[in-house]
């Protein structure tokens, strides 16, 4: 008989990461599974919003005025038409308000995000790696930055923008605008993060075996660098969208945020908390529940993705 070995199937990424032991510890804590649950159901009901809602609040040839301030489940006076969730001053759904507007949260939170880390992490890459001037001027960039609110911050820039802004096309910029101040309001935290743990990294001897063969101090930064640092950037990551969702609640609540046009959860609020004393109290609580239940989860879920990446809490 052959003394060959029995050649072995590779496991699939699936299996892989089912068998990994961050899966492991995710169906090990009701926490992270209530709060993705909590998420992927909000995520997929915002992206379907067109299939799901009965109606497009934001098409005024399908309001009817005589349908306003109708209370939840109950007929309307005039038309006798019944709505889940009722319907605010301008006759429209709420539940589909909601749903539209969730869009539009959660597009800015993420996008936000996502500038926000690529800024961060290519000025944390440098300052960290080059060093000298470079990281002072960076660094010192992001402590003053730090003296200051970002919610502030991002009022700041979304004002200096809009006001560059022609006035006909601002409000459909607004939403860009938007994205734009907050994440120039958060990447300080991506860099301060990146920065240190490239301090650590590039003095390892992966990183100088590297540059002995020749690589370029980008290929090091993007190729070796980048990978090993990624953990914490995660973290930040999940836990700055349900901040970066709040920012824009709190910036549409204020009136600079989103268009009346294009109205998001922050919008929806403003516009319940004028009518939270006069009885139509639903106009309020169901965007305020469903912004505190998306911001709520998110932030659970990278809590447990902040300890369950910690080696130290294993």
């Amino acid at each position: 008989m052959s003394d060959l070995p029995i050649p072995v199937k590779p496991k699939s990424r699936a299996r892989v990461a089912l068998e990994s032991d961050l899966f492991y510890m995710f169906k090990r804590s009701p926490v992270a599974m209530a709060s993705a649950g909590v998420v992927a159901l909000l995520v997929l009901a915002a992206v379907f919003a067109p299939f799901i809602a009965p109606t497009n609040p934001f098409d005024p040839a399908s309001l009817n005025l005589m349908n306003g301030f109708t209370a939840p489940m109950a007929p309307n006076a005039f038309t006798g038409d019944t709505f889940v969730l009722g319907t605010d001053d301008q006759g429209r759904d709420v539940f589909s308000t909601i749903l539209y507007g969730m869009r539009i949260s959660l597009f800015v939170g993420v996008a936000a995000v996502l500038l926000a880390m690529v800024l961060g992490i290519t000025l944390g890459l440098i300052s960290g790696y080059v060093g000298g001037w470079t990281e002072t001027i960076i660094m010192r960039t992001a402590d003053v930055q730090l003296t200051f609110p970002s919610i502030l911050v991002a009022m700041l820039i979304f004002g200096v923008a809009k006001g560059v802004t022609p006035v006909e096309y601002r409000d459909q910029m607004a939403i860009w605008v938007l994205i734009l101040a907050i994440g120039l309001s958060d990447w300080v935290q991506f860099a301060r993060v990146v920065r240190g743990a490239t301090l650590v990294e590039k003095n390892k001897e992966y990183v100088q075996a590297a540059r002995l063969i020749g690589r370029t101090p980008g290929a090091i930064m993007l190729r070796h660098i980048l990978p090993n640092v990624l953990s914490p950037v995660l973290v930040i990551a999940t836990i700055s969208l349900a901040l970066a969702i709040i920012a824009e609640a709190t910036l549409s609540f204020l009136g600079v945020g989103a268009p009346p046009t294009q109205p998001s959860l922050g919008t929806l609020i403003r516009i319940g908390q004028g009518f939270l004393f006069s009885g139509e109290w639903w106009i309020l609580l169901f965007p305020a529940a469903t912004l505190l239940g998306l911001a709520l989860s998110v932030n659970l879920l990278g809590d447990w993705l902040r300890d369950a990446l910690n080696p130290r809490l294993r």
